[in-house]
C-alpha cells in the first residue's frame, strides 16, 4: 500500500531529507513492520521477529482441560511488543489521515488552526472509540461492571487473559507513537507542550497501572475518561462543520454532563478501591506482584484525585473564561436607547430626516422656497 504523504513546493526532495521522511514516513515505516513480518516466515529469524509480535509471558497450566483460557504477565518482553504496534499505530495513523480525515478537510476549506485540530480530533476520536468498545467489551468478559468487588478482591491480578493485556500494550504503543507525529504531522511549536503533556500524563498512568497490577480498576478509569473526551472530539468536529450553531452548543452541553460524571465517578471509584477495597484485602508483602501497601494505595488513590481535580479546574476556568467572552456581547444588545425628544424638538427632528432623506435637487429648490417665503414676508411686514 503507497501513501500519497504530504504536499510540498518540491515535487521530488532529496532523499533522506526532513521533507522526504515527512511524506514517506508511512512507507518507511510500513517497510520496518514488515521486516518482522518476514522475519517470521523464516526459520532463522522466527524466534527473534515472534518475540515482537506475539504476546509473552504465558503463564497458563496446563491440566488437560480443553478449553483453557491463555493468561499472561508482564515483563521485559513486553518493550519489543510495544515497539512493533508503535510502528503499526504510526501506519494506521497515516491511513485514518489520508483516507478519512484528508477527503473531509478538502471539503470544509479550513483555515490551518482549524485544520490542525480538526486531524488531532479526528485521530483521537477513533482511538477513543476502539478504546472504548474494547475495553467495555474486557469489562463485561470479566464482570467487572456488575461485581464492583471484583476490582480489589484477589489482589494481586497479576494474571490477564490474551485481550486484556493486549489492550494495555496498544495503549501504551498508540501513546508513545504520538511523538514521532509531532514531527510527521509538522505540529506547530505552539501546540506541541499540550500534546507532549497529555500523551506522557497517559503513558505513566497507563504503565502505573499495568506495572503495580492495577489493571483491573485501570480498564475501567480508562473507559469513562476516554467515553468523556469522545464526547468532546465529537462537539469539536461538530463546532468545524456546523455553520449555525446549533449543533455545536447540543454537542458541548452533552459533552459537559457527560465531563462532569467522568470525574465524579474516577474520584468514587478510586476511593472504593485504594481507599476501602484494598485495605480490606490481605496484604502479602512476600508475594511477587504485590504492591498492596499503604504507601503504593495512598500514593495511587492521591495520583488520580489530583489528576481529577486538574482537569475540573481547568474545565471549571475555561467556562468562567467563555462566560466573559460573552457577557459583554449580551450587555450591548441589553443597553436602553437614548429617549427621543417630545413635542417642537420632536417635530424639529423629524422634518430634518426628511430633509436629509431628500436627493441634492430637491434640497436646492426647497432652500429657494422657504428664501422666497422669507422676502415676502418682511415686504409685508414693512
Amino acid at each position: 500500500m503507497g501513501f500519497k504523504g504530504r504536499k510540498s513546493s518540491s515535487k521530488n526532495p532529496p532523499i533522506f531529507s526532513h521533507e522526504f521522511i515527512i511524506q514517506n514516513h508511512a512507507d518507511i515505516v510500513s517497510c520496518v513492520a514488515l521486516v518482522f513480518v518476514i522475519g517470521l516466515m523464516i526459520q532463522a529469524t522466527s524466534p527473534l521477529a515472534y518475540m515482537f509480535i506475539a504476546l509473552h509471558h504465558n503463564v497458563t497450566v496446563e491440566n488437560g482441560a480443553p478449553e483453557v483460557p491463555f493468561k499472561y504477565t508482564y515483563g521485559l518482553k513486553d518493550i519489543c511488543v510495544v515497539f512493533f504496534y508503535f510502528l503499526i499505530c504510526v501506519v494506521m495513523h497515516a491511513i485514518i489521515q489520508e483516507y478519512i480525515l484528508d477527503k473531509i478537510t478538502r471539503k470544509l476549506h479550513l483555515s490551518k488552526v482549524k485544520h490542525s485540530k480538526f486531524n488531532e480530533s479526528g485521530q483521537l476520536l477513533v482511538f477513543y472509540i476502539m478504546s472504548v468498545l474494547w475495553g467495555g467489551d474486557v469489562i463485561i468478559k470479566e464482570n467487572l461492571l456488575f461485581n464492583i468487588s471484583s476490582l480489589w478482591e484477589g489482589y494481586p491480578h497479576s494474571e490477564m487473559l490474551f485481550m486484556f493485556k493486549f489492550f494495555f500494550i496498544i495503549q501504551l504503543a498508540y501513546w508513545f507513537h504520538v511523538f514521532p507525529e509531532l514531527y510527521f504531522q509538522k505540529v506547530k511549536k505552539e501546540e506541541m507542550p499540550e500534546r507532549i503533556c497529555y500523551a506522557s500524563v497517559a503513558i505513566v498512568f497507563i504503565a502505573a497501572a499495568y506495572l503495580l497490577n492495577f489493571t483491573r480498576v485501570g480498564i475501567c478509569l480508562l473507559v469513562l475518561h476516554y467515553l468523556s473526551e469522545c464526547f468532546y472530539h465529537v462537539a469539536r468536529l461538530i463546532d468545524f462543520v456546523d455553520k449555525e450553531e446549533r449543533g455545536r452548543k447540543a454537542g458541548y452541553m452533552v459533552w459537559h454532563v457527560f465531563f462532569v460524571l467522568a470525574r465524579l465517578g474516577s474520584v468514587m471509584l478510586s476511593v472504593l478501591t485504594f481507599w476501602y477495597g484494598l485495605s480490606l484485602s490481605p496484604t502479602n508483602s512476600g508475594s511477587p506482584g504485590d504492591f498492596n501497601t499503604p504507601t503504593v494505595r495512598v500514593g495511587a488513590l492521591t495520583a488520580v484525585v489530583l489528576l481529577q481535580v486538574y482537569l475540573m479546574f481547568n474545565f471549571i476556568t475555561d467556562q468562567l473564561r467563555q462566560l466573559r467572552e460573552t457577557a459583554p456581547a449580551s450587555v450591548r444588545k441589553l443597553t436602553v436607547k437614548p429617549k427621543q425628544p417630545t413635542g417642537k424638538k420632536k417635530a424639529d427632528g423629524k422634518k430634518a430626516n426628511d430633509y436629509d432623506e431628500l436627493t441634492e435637487v430637491d434640497q436646492n429648490t426647497k432652500k429657494n422656497l422657504t428664501q422666497k417665503n422669507l422676502k415676502q414676508r418682511t415686504q409685508k411686514a414693512k
